[in-house]
This record gives C-alpha cells, sequence and structure tokens, in this order.
C-alpha cells in the first residue's frame, strides 16, 4: 500500500518535505480489530507538533493522520460493531486501558495508557490501516467522506473545548486562532448559543473576513482589545502571545480554554509579559484540553448531524501531503484540509 512516512522529527522551515511516500505491506486485523481502507484523512495542526517534536515523541517511523474516513476492508475473529462495507471513522484516540479511574470515569483521554492515532501507530496517512472496533465510529449518512474527516478531531476537540468553558447563552465568547476547529465552534455556537455573540482573534486577514462570513460578531488582530468583555476565550494557537493577549480580554471570573499539545518554545519569551493584575486577577481561569475521549467523537458527530454541521474543506492528493502542511504551518488556511486517498 501507498504510505506517507515520518522518518525523522524536523522543523518544516528546514525541510517543506518531511513525510516520504513509500510502498508499505498492508496491515492484518487481529482479535477485536477491524482493517480500514482509507477514504480520506484531514490534516492537523497535531501532524505539525508530531513532526516538529512538540509532542511526546512519536513512534519511528510512523505513518500520521488521525482524522480518518473509510470502509470496512476485514475484521478481526472477535468483530461483533462492524461488518465489511461499513463506513468508519477513527480519532486521535486509538485506544487506551479500560481499566484506570479515568478510563471508568469515561474520560479515555487521561488515561496513562492513552495511544494516539498516527503518533503511538500508524494513521491514516495511508491507503490502509487497523483500529480496535471500541475506537471506531460509524459515520452519518448525511456527511460526505471530506465533510465527515475534520468532524473527527477538529469537532471533536472543540466541543470539548466549548463544553469545558461552562458557556451560557448570551455569554460572550471568544475565539482565539480560526483554523479548521475555530470554525467548526463558531458554526457550532450559532445553533446551541443564539444569544451568544463570538468574537474572533486572528493574524490573517482572511480568516478574520471567514469568521464575519460565518456569523462572528467581531473579528480582529491578536493583540487587538473587544469592544465588550468576554465570559470565556478558546484558544487553538501553537503561541504563547495570543494566550497572555486573551487574558486581558477576559471578563473577571471568565475561563480561557487552551486548546493545543504543545506552545512553540521561540515564543516562550511572551510569557514575561504577563502581569498578575491584568491578566489573571478577579478570579480569571485557565484550563487546558487534552486529546478527546470517545464520547467526545460519538456526540459531536451526532450533534453535527442533527444541526448540520458541515465544515470548509479543501482536499489534497496523498502525495500532496507535504503541501498540505507547508500551507498550515504558514497559515494560509480556510476551514480544514483533507487527503483524499482513494
Amino acid at each position: 500500500m501507498k504510505a506517507m512516512v515520518l522518518n525523522e522529527l524536523c522543523s518544516l522551515e528546514k525541510n517543506p518535505a518531511p513525510l516520504e511516500l513509500m510502498e508499505l505491506p498492508v496491515p492484518v486485523s487481529k482479535g477485536d480489530e477491524i482493517l480500514v481502507k482509507v477514504s480520506v484523512c484531514g490534516v492537523c495542526h497535531t501532524e505539525l507538533d508530531e513532526i516538529e517534536g512538540r509532542t511526546p515523541p512519536p513512534r519511528l517511523p510512523i505513518v500520521p493522520g488521525h482524522q480518518v474516513v473509510g470502509r470496512v476492508e476485514a475484521t478481526g475473529s472477535r468483530v461483533n460493531a462492524f461488518k465489511v462495507g461499513d463506513r468508519v471513522g477513527i480519532a486521535w484516540i486509538y485506544s487506551a486501558c479500560g481499566r484506570c479511574t479515568f478510563c471508568q470515569a469515561g474520560n479515555e483521554n487521561l488515561c496513562p495508557y492513552f495511544k494516539a492515532t498516527g503518533r503511538d501507530v500508524n494513521g491514516g496517512y495511508a491507503q490502509y490501516m487497523t483500529v480496535p472496533q471500541g475506537f471506531a465510529y460509524h459515520i452519518p449518512q448525511t456527511f460526505t467522506d471530506s465533510e465527515a474527516a475534520p468532524l473527527l478531531c477538529a469537532g471533536a476537540i472543540g466541543y470539548r473545548s466549548l463544553r469545558l468553558t461552562g458557556l451560557q447563552d448570551g455569554q460572550n465568547l471568544g475565539l482565539t486562532g480560526f483554523g479548521a476547529s475555530g470554525h467548526l465552534v463558531l458554526k457550532m455556537v450559532r445553533h446551541r448559543y443564539p444569544e451568544t455573540k463570538v468574537f474572533v482573534f486572528a493574524r490573517d486577514a482572511q480568516e478574520r473576513a471567514f469568521a464575519l462570513e460565518l456569523g462572528a460578531a467581531w473579528a480582529g488582530e491578536v493583540t487587538e482589545e473587544v469592544p465588550e468583555k468576554l465570559h470565556c476565550i478558546i484558544d487553538t494557537t501553537p503561541a504563547w502571545t495570543p494566550v497572555v493577549e486573551a487574558l486581558k480580554n477576559l471578563e473577571s471570573g471568565g475561563r480561557l480554554v487552551i486548546n493545543a499539545i504543545r506552545k512553540e518554545e521561540r515564543d516562550k519569551d511572551s510569557l514575561l509579559h504577563l502581569a498578575y493584575p491584568t491578566h489573571l486577577w478577579l478570579e480569571k481561569e485557565i484550563k487546558s484540553v487534552a486529546n478527546v475521549s470517545r464520547s467526545d467523537v460519538s456526540e459531536f458527530l451526532a450533534l453535527a448531524a442533527d444541526i448540520g454541521i458541515r465544515p470548509e474543506v479543501q482536499e489534497f492528493a496523498l502525495e500532496k501531503a507535504n503541501e498540505a502542511l507547508v500551507e498550515l504551518k504558514t497559515k494560509r488556511v480556510r476551514g480544514a484540509k483533507v487527503l483524499r486517498i482513494d
């Protein structure tokens, strides 16, 4: 099978083609695993974090990709939830132990034995992959393959982030960064919280225009001051500066939710400008988001189908994965990027 493989960590600025197109053996599904013939795979900022060394170290060589949509090609001997031909999705959470207190509480995302698709095991930048049946999802028929792919991570992590804000209808929400996850959160908020105004911070003028097109009440630079204080803010950027700037716009008692695996070290000097009276006083909160649980994925897929959330998608051929990653790195983003595998 064809696959795009990461053989070593590197900076995309020094090596804009970190993935190598290779021929690999088709994996075999065993026990409770299903073999999936991949149709599409979303391109996520997490792949940049993996390639450039900001996540826990990936297994190398590795096939990245964790927003996977395809069809069941074969099943292991213990599979009972899927049959050959079923359309399925695979997300960032590949497996968890199922026994720890986190798993028992439905928070598999915090499991110490959490395995990530495309980091700890081969992912969806390939024609085939396997996954345990308990970590695959039926895709609602209303979505095309390309529409469904970003929902599995950008949508699901946005859903978890929004839930962790504690937002109530009518409160102001800020979105710092406006890529795949941000634009899906905005669509979600407009349906679930119709009285809430959304304020978007993005450094790119096209992203700001896109946010206004989707119904944002305001869009400006990361360093701008909003006309109204924000009760909650979700940050999806890879940098520290937007976090520090966001805190200035947060209402007393407000909450900033950071949806990022790591922040870029080159931006760490921004923390030197964190002033307690300006940024943290008056009971402001900061909370991080760690991965997604299975319920996040399944609940968001059902919600997206129910209220008609559809991401904006730009497709690339599998062989163009490096090009898609460079565009993501350089902020040439409108909605989500998806690799077409089949």
